[in-house]
């Protein structure tokens, strides 16, 4: 069944100052940043004493500018990036626990540029990782096809290759290549920033109402409030290397926190710019 959740763990005291939902306390932290960071092989630091928690189901939003962190932090959780300091617990055990290849299948990942394979066909493409963990071939021709329909995606697609596919398409294909083995955990860095923003705006919609499906534990990159507001349950903004604040979208719009405001301020100019009239 699609959206399955894993058998729950008893959630663990979490640091002082930690970012926590807003939800009931008995909420099923799936990933958890423990006093993270991250330096450079010179000692420069990315990131810096991270506490933050994502809950089953919840799509967290990692805001901020180029060199806030925010891909760093998306990266450490399936360790293409490995902490110099703190912890990471997924579904309340350290990743460093994971095996590596378990973890990697255990959280799909969709990026920016979508890293399709070009000589591979959409099909397989969508259908490489449970090919690897060795599904039935009739297994994997009916996951395709639901994933197909899924991402809204014709049948007639799979058999192209990527470069026959519009911007559009081969997101899509991307979404559904990291869906494919139904990990309960997605990771998502800025996969709508190089689209038209017709495009994109379709896209954003799109991937909301799968997710009311799915109910998937995402963590999502942008440096675009529009689209944190629109896609985030809560949103992390960091600066630096460092968690400003994490609020839902209605405690960041009302925060007093300065950058929070210059961010809300930003984007109340630009909305009322795009607005015939010059008024939001």
């Amino acid at each position: 069944m699609w959206g399955r959740a894993p058998s729950p763990v008893q959630a663990e005291p979490s640091p002082a100052g930690a970012c926590r939902p807003n939800m009931d306390s008995n909420a099923d932290p799936v990933i958890q940043y423990r006093d993270v960071s991250y330096h450079l092989p010179d000692r420069r630091p990315v990131l810096q004493s991270l506490n933050l928690q994502v809950c089953r189901g919840e799509i967290v939003v990692l805001l901020g500018r180029s060199g806030s962190g925010k891909t760093t932090a998306l990266k450490l959780v399936n360790r293409l990036l490995e902490a110099t300091g703190g912890e990471i617990l997924i579904e309340g055990r350290s990743s460093c626990e994971w095996d590596l290849i378990r973890l990697r299948r255990h959280v799909g990942y969709a990026i920016q540029e979508v890293g399709l394979f070009p000589h591979y066909t959409v099909a397989r493409n969508i259908s490489l990782v449970p090919a690897i963990e060795d599904w039935p071939k009739e297994r994997i021709e009916q996951r395709l096809s639901e994933l197909l329909q899924l991402t809204g995606l014709g049948p007639e697609i799979a058999s192209r290759f990527p470069h026959q596919l519009s911007g559009g398409q081969r997101q899509r294909v991307g979404v559904a290549r990291a869906l494919a083995a139904d990990p309960p955990i997605l990771l998502m860095d800025e996969p709508f920033g190089a689209l038209d923003p017709l495009t994109r705006s379709d896209l954003q919609r799109e991937f909301l109402g799968l997710q009311q499906k799915l109910r998937k534990t995402v963590l999502f990159v942008t440096h675009d409030l529009h689209e944190a507001l629109l896609l985030g349950s809560r949103i992390a903004l960091l600066e630096q290397g460092r968690l400003v604040a994490c609020h839902s979208r209605e405690e960041f719009l009302a925060s007093s926190d300065p950058l929070v405001r210059k961010y809300v301020e930003a984007f109340a100019t630009s909305l009322a710019n795009s607005t015939p009239g010059g008024r939001a």
